[in-house]
C-alpha cells in the first residue's frame, strides 16, 4: 500500500506539496490555494475559508492557529492556512469543481484512506451545517419569544410535524434517538440542509407576516415544514422520515479532531514534539 505521506499520483496534489512554505511550521497560502482549487475569485472563494473557520469552531479548534492574517510578498492582504486549515477549506469548497474533488480525494487519502473519501467530505458538511442550524434555532427562539410564544416545544415540534408528519417524539422512536439527543444530531447533510431552510424560512414567515401568539406561529412553522416536505418529495422522491440515521454528529466530531492530529505531525519541524 502506497505511503499516504508519497501520495503524489495526481498532479494537482503534487503541486499543492510545492506550494507548502516553512517558517516554524509548514503552511500554505489562501491566495495560491484558491489558484490550485480552480477559483479566480477571491469573494467567492472566501465563502469556502469562512466555511471551514465555523467548522474550526464547532470542534472547539483555535481557528488562530490554523488560519492566520498575513500580508503576502505582493503587500495584499492574504490568509496562511495550516493543512488541517487547507483540508477544511477543500472539503467546504466546490465539488463541481475536478480540482476541488482531487484535492480532497488528496486530504482524505493523507487523514484516513481513500475509501472514505466521500463520507469524509459530507462529514465535514455535517459539521458545518449542525453548527448554522444551532445559530439559526437561537435566532429562530428569539423571534418566537418576540411574538409571544410562550411554550417553545409546542411551537418547535409544530415545525417538525408539518416536515416530518410526525411528532417530534415519534421522530425520535423511529430512529432509535435518545430523548437527550436532537435528531439533528443524526441527520446526513442533504436531511440538515433541508432542516436549516426550515427554520429559517418560518423565522421569516414570522417577521415578514408580523404573526404573534402561539397558536398563528405553530401554524407558520407546521406550514412552513409541511412545505419544505413536499418540495424534497417533489425534487428527490423521498419523504424526509424515510431517510437514513446516520453516525452521531459528536463521533464523526472526534474523527475530524483526529484527522487535524494526523495532519499537524505530518508538518511538525523535526525535534519538535
Amino acid at each position: 500500500m502506497t505511503d499516504p505521506m508519497d501520495f503524489t499520483a495526481d498532479p494537482n496534489a503534487s503541486t499543492f506539496e510545492k506550494l507548502s512554505h516553512a517558517n516554524g511550521d509548514t503552511f500554505w497560502l489562501a491566495s495560491e490555494l484558491m489558484r490550485l482549487l480552480g477559483y479566480d475569485n477571491t469573494g467567492v472563494f472566501r465563502t469556502a475559508i469562512t466555511k471551514a473557520q465555523k467548522v474550526c469552531l464547532s470542534l472547539d479548534i483555535r481557528v488562530e492557529e490554523n488560519f492566520i492574517a498575513v500580508v503576502n510578498a505582493t503587500g495584499e492582504s492574504d490568509t496562511r492556512l495550516s493543512r488541517f486549515a487547507c483540508y477544511l477549506v477543500a472539503m467546504n469548497a466546490d465539488i463541481g469543481k475536478p480540482e476541488v474533488a482531487r484535492a480532497q480525494a488528496y486530504f482524505v487519502a493523507i487523514a484516513e484512506s481513500v475509501r472514505r473519501y466521500h463520507e469524509e467530505v459530507d462529514n465535514v458538511a455535517r459539521v458545518h451545517l449542525r453548527s448554522e442550524i444551532q445559530h439559526r434555532e437561537k435566532s429562530l427562539a428569539g423571534v418566537a419569544k418576540a411574538a409571544e410564544v410562550s411554550q417553545y416545544a409546542f411551537f418547535q415540534n409544530a415545525g417538525y410535524r408539518g416536515m416530518y408528519n410526525m411528532n417530534l417524539a415519534d421522530l425520535r422512536n423511529l430512529r432509535s434517538i435518545p430523548s437527550s439527543r436532537s435528531p439533528l444530531d443524526f441527520m446526513g447533510k442533504s436531511e440538515l440542509a433541508a432542516n436549516l431552510f426550515r427554520i429559517t424560512q418560518t423565522e421569516e414567515r414570522i417577521k415578514n407576516n408580523n404573526l404573534a401568539g402561539q397558536r398563528d406561529c405553530e401554524v407558520a412553522a407546521e406550514y412552513v415544514g409541511r412545505t419544505v416536505r413536499e418540495t424534497m418529495k417533489r425534487a428527490g422522491g423521498t419523504l424526509p422520515e424515510a431517510l437514513p440515521k446516520v453516525e452521531d454528529i459528536n463521533v464523526v466530531k472526534k474523527g475530524i479532531k483526529q484527522a487535524a492530529k494526523t495532519l499537524k505531525k505530518i508538518d511538525r519541524p523535526k525535534g519538535k514534539k
